[in-house]
């Protein structure tokens, strides 16, 4: 796990909560309204007109989109939380779930478990150099 994509966690989350309110209220107001030119041949000759209605294929698109980026999401937020809960240390962990899942601060988390900042501070860098090492060391031996 990065440190980038446990920054992105609950921006990630704030951005599932918005697509899934947009899904929930497409097609709301006049934003689905498109117009289009059509030719009318009744007089023998194409004669232009313009027609205005709902724009299907457009909500369509917009519904593919949204799913897709939410799916997305959806998956990097739960190997976030499965990442973070498979911590062997709890106190480790309960920091790494309070500061990236909850977004506390490294001082409210140091009140919570009777610590100053800078020891929670230390407690991530050194997890996340750790976590980085292994990583490394097990891509050189495959």
């Amino acid at each position: 796990m990065e440190r980038e994509q446990l920054e992105r966690y609950l921006s990630q989350k704030e951005e599932i909560r918005e697509l899934r309110y947009k899904l929930e209220h497409l097609g709301e107001g006049d934003s689905l309204i498109g117009n289009s030119t059509i030719f009318d041949y009744s007089t023998g000759y194409p004669k232009p007109q313009a027609v205005v209605g709902y724009d299907y294929n457009k909500e369509w698109r917009l519904r593919e989109r949204y799913e897709t980026r939410l799916e997305k999401l959806q998956v990097d937020c739960e190997e976030t939380e499965q990442w973070i809960e498979a911590i062997p240390d709890s106190q480790t962990r309960r920091i790494f779930r309070m500061y990236y899942l909850e977004g506390e601060t490294q001082q409210k988390i140091g009140k919570k478990l009777h610590l100053d900042q800078s020891s929670v501070s230390r407690k991530i860098e050194n997890f996340l150099k750790l976590h980085s090492m292994h990583k490394i060391h097990n891509y050189n031996n495959t």
